[in-house]
């Protein structure tokens, strides 16, 4: 099955002015402003409001090859000074939360869930931690690295990108897809020891993982089971805890462990050659650690959620799945940085024919986006909307399950925070 062939010009610019007639096949001749279309894909926008000045609502249906999709976006226009974009998240990083209350705890306006998460386990005794595949910073605060890529969950990545990969937004208020990397050691006078994690619900094999205070209580375990070829494989049974506290060794122990952790309190966790480095320390060393998330891109990001890039220069990337039709979720970004449009589909028949990832790739780049990412789809799919005059943001698009899935993490959209 091809892709949908979809063209320009952006279904944004009919958002933008506010356009609101339903458009159907028998009546596009008298609204063609309405509908952006190609020769077997036409895309009918139905509705569109305005939640904020620079930030708009709507939905638009899909004529697909398997039927009708509908779909809801977002669109933010970052150039606005009250407009921007933040990481919608839970307490800690182990743990999940639905996207209407996380946009309300955190006075968002609107949001849509973000990366795929440790939401099923094959590991026996060993239960899910509920942390996000990928890195996470939220606000400026680096909370997470990602997971090796075949610890990830969800459907395979496009060739060349990796769990590493975020949607994100710098310090200069422009959004962007980029890469993370992290830079981090353990040092100590009997030496140095290279960081492989931050907060991860698994560790490159021979990995020494950095366990803080924003984890969370969930176990540790997990992070030690799987490979780097493949999530189901056995858990470790060569690993290795320290904690570390005001910057001295207080105990040390063979066994990953579970619990809250202290503010004032790290956790490394070793497994194989990365256990052996760290059997090296004794309860009373003093050791230093280190950790930094660097971008490839410039400048410094403040945002960033993970998820697998399906656009790059107003182009999909190739190796793209054509077969696979799902209801599924998307980040996108315009070039200059300045308009984001975030797509969730609605999730329940008779409006969930879905996208394969080459046909939503399609979809954010006749939106006007220059680069994209996927997100969670399926029951995960959310959209949620605090209207003008409304108290609370609640979801829109009929979500797979019946009601919002508890969901790791999201992209909300704020008006007047900063």
């Amino acid at each position: 099955m091809r892709p949908l062939n979809l063209v320009r010009p952006s279904l944004a610019l009919l958002l933008a002015a506010g356009l609101s007639t339903v458009v159907t096949p028998a009546g596009a001749a008298h609204a063609a402003a309405a509908t952006v279309s190609a020769s077997d894909s036409p895309i009918t926008f139905t509705s569109s409001e305005q939640l904020a000045p620079g930030v708009t609502y709507g939905s638009f249906e899909v004529s697909t090859p398997r039927g009708i999709t509908v779909g809801y976006l977002l669109t933010a226009d970052l150039s606005k000074n009250k407009v921007s974009l933040d990481l919608l998240h839970p307490d800690a990083v182990a743990q999940r939360q639905v996207i209407s209350s996380m946009a309300n705890d955190q006075g968002a306006i609107a949001g849509v869930n973000g990366d795929f998460f440790n939401n099923a386990e094959t590991h026996a005794g060993v239960t899910p931690t509920y942390s996000s595949s990928g890195p996470e910073i939220a606000d400026g605060e680096e909370l997470k690295f990602a997971v090796p890529n075949a610890q990830r969950f969800g459907p395979g990545l496009a060739p060349g990108t990796s769990t590493r990969d975020v949607f994100g937004v710098g310090v200069n208020g422009k959004a962007r897809v980029d890469t993370l990397s992290l830079d981090g050691e353990v040092r100590s006078k009997k030496g140095t020891i290279a960081l492989s994690g931050l907060n991860q619900y698994a560790l490159p094999v021979d990995g020494v993982g950095l366990f803080t205070s924003e984890w969370g209580a969930a176990s540790r375990v997990r992070s030690t089971c799987g490979t780097d070829a493949s999530r189901s494989d056995p858990c470790s049974t060569h690993t290795y805890e320290v904690t570390v506290r005001d910057g001295v060794v207080t105990t040390v122990g063979q066994a990953p462990g579970a619990g809250p952790i202290p503010a004032d309190t790290q956790v490394l966790v070793g497994r194989e050659s990365g256990a052996d480095t760290l059997d090296d320390l004794v309860v009373g060393d003093r050791v230093q650690v280190r950790e930094k998330l660097v971008s490839a891109g410039k400048p410094k990001l403040t945002f960033a959620v993970g998820g697998a890039p399906i656009l790059r220069d107003g182009a999909p990337l190739a190796g793209l799945d054509t077969k696979t039709a799902a209801v599924r979720s998307s980040a996108g970004v315009s070039p200059d940085g300045r308009t984001v449009y975030l797509v969730a589909l609605a999730g329940r028949a008779p409006a969930s024919a879905g996208f394969t990832i080459a046909e939503l790739a399609d979809l954010m780049r006749s939106l006007g986006a220059d680069a994209a990412v996927n997100l969670d789809g399926g029951g995960s799919s959310t959209v949620a909307v605090r209207e003008p005059g409304q108290a609370a943001a609640t979801a829109r698009n009929s979500p797979s399950d019946g009601a919002e899935r508890l969901v790791a993490n999201g992209i909300g959209v704020f008006v007047g925070r900063h």
